[in-house]
C-alpha cells in the first residue's frame, strides 16, 4: 500500500512538474509553415509530451495522435488556455498556442 502511495506521489509530482511552463524564447516571428512545424514539434515536446506522450501516444492524457480528426484548431487552443478534464490550464504564450493548436489539428 506504502509503494502504491509513493508510486502515485512521484507521478503526480512529475507530471505537475512538467505539464505547463512553455519557454516563450522559442516563439517565431514570421517563419514558413515548415518553421512552424518545427517551432510547434519543440513547444509540444517541451510542454506536453509527459502527458500526452514524445510520439502523440498519450500517457497519462490521451493519444493526440488523431486530435485533428475530432476537434479544431480554435478548440484545441481554447482547451490548452483553459484547460479541460483532469488537464488544467497551460502557460503557453498565445503564439505558441496558436502555433501548437495548428500543428495538432492537422492530425487526422
Amino acid at each position: 500500500m506504502k509503494k502504491w502511495l509513493l508510486m502515485i506521489l512521484v507521478g503526480t509530482a512529475l507530471v505537475l512538474g512538467a505539464c505547463g511552463g512553455g519557454d516563450d524564447d522559442q516563439t517565431s516571428e514570421g517563419g514558413s509553415s515548415n518553421g512552424d512545424a518545427a517551432d510547434a514539434e519543440a513547444i509540444y515536446k517541451s510542454n506536453c509530451t509527459a502527458c500526452h506522450g514524445a510520439d502523440l501516444s498519450g500517457g497519462v492524457g490521451p493519444s493526440l495522435e488523431t486530435i485533428g480528426a475530432s476537434l479544431s484548431a480554435d478548440e484545441i487552443a481554447d482547451i490548452i488556455e483553459n484547460g479541460t478534464g483532469n488537464m488544467g490550464p497551460q502557460n503557453v504564450s498565445a503564439d505558441d498556442r496558436e502555433v501548437l493548436s495548428e500543428w495538432l489539428a492537422a492530425k487526422k
